[in-house]
C-alpha cells in the first residue's frame, strides 16, 4: 500500500469510528455530577478560536484551575493556557529550540511543573524513523511568551508506530506513550532519564486494550486513565505492571484529550472542533467515584460487567452499539485486504 492509499484507509476507517459514535448521542442520558473546588471540575468549553484540534489536555499545579492544551496541527509550536472557569485562553506559549512540530498529540505534566509535549503522531501508521519529546519548564506567569524547551528524539525498540497518548509519571518523571491501533496498543516505558544528545528508545512494558487517544495519570501516580473514541479504561499503576480495573465512560464524538483535575477527583474528556467542549467524569478508583456514565457517554466495555455499578443500557442502544461495530469492524478488514 502507497503512503496515499494509506492515508486515505486510516481517515476512512477513523470516520467510521466517528460515525459510530455520532449514532449514539440520543441513546443515553445521565447528567454527570457538578464538584466542588478545582476550577474546571464541573467541565467547561474551549472558547479562544486559534484552538481547534484541541488533542491533549494537561492540568497545571503551578496555576490551579489552569489546562494547558494544544492543536495537533498548527502554524507555529503554540501551547495555550485555558481557564477552566472560563474556558478563555490566558496565555499563549511559542517554543523555541524545537525544529517545526509534525503531528503532536499529548502534554502532560511531570515533576517540577515540566511541561512535555509529544509530537507522536504518525497517521500514516509508522512510517517516520523518529518522533520527538519537548520538555520546557510552565511559566510562573500567565502571559503570551517564548520559552526555550528541551527537544528529544525517540524510537520504538520494535520499529515505528502511530501513537497520541503521551504521560509522565508524577513522582518519578518517566515518560510513557500508548501506541495507538484499532486492536489494542500496548504501554511503553521511555529511559530512565531522556536524553537531548542520543536517541531514545521506548521498550513495549504492557498491552492496553484500547484504541487509544489519550492518557493521564492520577495527581498520586497511583492511577492510569486512558481514553478512547468510544469508551476508556483505568488501571491500577502498580508500579509499572499495570492491572485493569474498569471502565471510564467518555462523551461520544471525536475524544482526543483527558487529565485528571490536580485533586484526582475528576477526569476531564476534551473533544477536537471549535468550541470544544471538555466533559467532567467522577475519577474511578477517587472518593468521588459514582460508576462512570456521563451525558451522551458510553463505557468501551460497557455491555460487559467491568466497573461497579455500571450504566445499565436499553436493549435498543446495545443493538446499536453491535451493528455499529460490525460495519466499522468489516470495512476495516476491507481496508487492510486493500
Amino acid at each position: 500500500m502507497n503512503a496515499r492509499s494509506g492515508w486515505q484507509s486510516w481517515r476512512m476507517r477513523r470516520s467510521f469510528a466517528l460515525l459510530a459514535s455520532a449514532l449514539l448521542v440520543g441513546a443515553f442520558a445521565a447528567p454527570a455530577s457538578a464538584a466542588d473546588g478545582v476550577a474546571g471540575s464541573d467541565g467547561f468549553t474551549i472558547k479562544d478560536p486559534r484552538i481547534t484540534e484541541s488533542s491533549g489536555l494537561a492540568a497545571s499545579r503551578l496555576h490551579p484551575g489552569v489546562y494547558w492544551t494544544h492543536n495537533d496541527q498548527d502554524n507555529g509550536p503554540y501551547l495555550y493556557a485555558v481557564d477552566g472557569s472560563t474556558g478563555e485562553t490566558v496565555a499563549r506559549v511559542a517554543l523555541t529550540g524545537v525544529g517545526s512540530p509534525r503531528d503532536v498529540e499529548a502534554i502532560s505534566v511531570g515533576p517540577g511543573n515540566r511541561i512535555f509535549v509529544g509530537d507522536i503522531g504518525d497517521n500514516l501508521g509508522g512510517t517516520w524513523p523518529h518522533v520527538w519529546i519537548y520538555e520546557l519548564p510552565e511559566p510562573k506567569e500567565l502571559k503570551d511568551q517564548t520559552v526555550e524547551a528541551t527537544q528529544y528524539v525517540v524510537k520504538y525498540a520494535d520499529g515505528a508506530r502511530d501513537a497520541e497518548s503521551m504521560v509522565v509519571h508524577p513522582k518519578t518523571g518517566r515518560v510513557y506513550i500508548i501506541d495507538k491501533k484499532e486492536d489494542g496498543g500496548h504501554l511503553y516505558e521511555g529511559p530512565e532519564k531522556l536524553s537531548a544528545s542520543g536517541t531514545n528508545v521506548f521498550r513495549r512494558a504492557a498491552p492496553v486494550e484500547l484504541w487509544a487517544t489519550d492518557a493521564a495519570f492520577s495527581p498520586d501516580g497511583e492511577r492510569l486513565g486512558v481514553r478512547g473514541y468510544l469508551g476508556g479504561i483505568w488501571y491500577d499503576w502498580n508500579g509499572g505492571k499495570i492491572q485493569r480495573k474498569g471502565r471510564i465512560s467518555v462523551p461520544l464524538g471525536q475524544g482526543e484529550s483527558v487529565t485528571y483535575t490536580t485533586d484526582g477527583e475528576k477526569l476531564l474528556l476534551g473533544m477536537e472542533g471549535e468550541s470544544s467542549p471538555v466533559k467532567a467524569e467522577d475519577a474511578p478508583g477517587s472518593g468521588g467515584e459514582s460508576g462512570g456514565g456521563g451525558s451522551g457517554a458510553l463505557g468501551e466495555d460497557s455491555a460487559g460487567s467491568d466497573g461497579s455499578g455500571g450504566d445499565t443500557l436499553k436493549v435498543g442502544a446495545v443493538g446499536l452499539v453491535v451493528a455499529c461495530a460490525a460495519v466499522f469492524f468489516g470495512l476495516r478488514r476491507l481496508f487492510r485486504r486493500s
